[in-house]
């Protein structure tokens, strides 16, 4: 392990780790705002909307998200539509996202006990109340977990963006490899990178799952 290599390589890494950041998580933010819409389009079951919402989940949860990429960076030019990479990643993420988002959204408002909204209207809650300040707080705490590890799923699928020349960190550590064979030192600072970007997400992410617990069972 050669030190003076790693301090020396250490920029070209900060600033593949700061463009993953940046494109991860706003593509973590499509993901959930497209999560949200289509849960309630599942639940309240909106005539033909729905089962444009199921397809769209069933295609994009059952394929990589490296082909789903390939489709918008190079399909899509040859009928006019062209992005730019960053661009392509922040939506091909989102979309991948948005597909696992809406089923962990959709499961926790399900999971609210029917006898509990029977309950609210008895007591004279109007639907908006009973929406308001019975299902959605149950439901987003009963999401919690399963959202959670879809942002560390999908924070570590940033590593396939290499594949359409976004200078992330998979591509760096791919080109200085290339380049000077540095292999130890070039993977080391990947392993570190991720890791770093990772675990404040999961121990925030148990925290958060945690304070859920306590909320809805008391324990």
């Amino acid at each position: 392990m050669d030190f003076e290599v790693i301090f020396s390589y250490m920029p070209l890494y900060i600033e593949a780790f700061l463009l993953t950041i940046k494109i991860g998580w706003i593509g973590i933010a499509i993901s959930i705002g497209i999560g949200i819409v289509l849960a309630f389009v599942l639940h309240f079951k909106i005539p033909f909307v729905s089962q444009i919402a199921k397809i769209y989940v069933e295609v994009f949860r059952n394929t990589p998200l490296l082909v789903q990429l390939f489709f918008i960076y190079f399909g899509l030019p040859k009928i006019g539509l062209s992005i730019s990479a960053q661009a392509c990643g922040a939506v091909g993420l989102g979309l991948l996202g948005g597909s696992y988002m809406t089923e962990s959204f959709r499961s926790g408002l399900e999971a609210v006990s029917p006898s509990q909204t029977e309950s609210a209207l008895a007591l004279g809650m109007t639907r908006a109340q009973l929406f308001q300040s019975v299902i959605l707080p149950q439901a987003c705490s009963l999401s919690v977990p399963a959202i959670v590890a879809n942002v560390i799923f999908l924070l570590k699928e940033t590593s396939v963006f290499s594949a359409i020349s976004l200078m992330d960190l998979m591509f760096t550590a791919k080109d200085l490899i290339g380049l000077y064979y540095n292999t130890t030192e070039c993977l080391f600072l990947l392993v570190i990178f991720y890791i770093i970007m990772l675990l404040p997400v999961s121990v925030l992410g148990s925290m958060v799952e945690k304070k859920a617990r306590v909320r809805m069972f008391g324990a």
